[in-house]
């Protein structure tokens, strides 16, 4: 859930006050989380997000393309695997 902004010249009613102390709350949580999550070397890159929405997208496209090369070498593994047999006469060790 995103957090509201405050519009200059808008007061919030208490109800909304507590629901946006709440929201930066679970806000501050998770981003708490993220950051004892991630690598140092990646943290870095991250530091200057703002809310952990910005971080997890951040980290999303970073990674994106990795799901893609790790199908990719299983796939290769699998195929390997599959036409991998022992030939007769042949032992495990050879």
């Amino acid at each position: 859930r995103r957090i509201p902004q405050q519009t200059v010249g808008v007061q919030l009613t208490e109800n909304e006050k507590k629901t946006v102390d709440e929201l930066k709350l679970k806000d501050l949580k998770v981003k708490n989380y993220l950051f004892q999550a991630i690598d140092r070397a990646v943290l870095e890159t991250i530091l200057k997000k703002e809310t952990s929405k910005e971080i997890w997208d951040s980290l999303k496209q970073k990674y994106k393309g990795t799901a893609r090369v790790k199908r990719a070498q299983l796939q290769a593994l699998r195929r390997d695997w599959e036409i991998l047999h022992m030939k007769n006469g042949e032992s495990v060790n050879d």
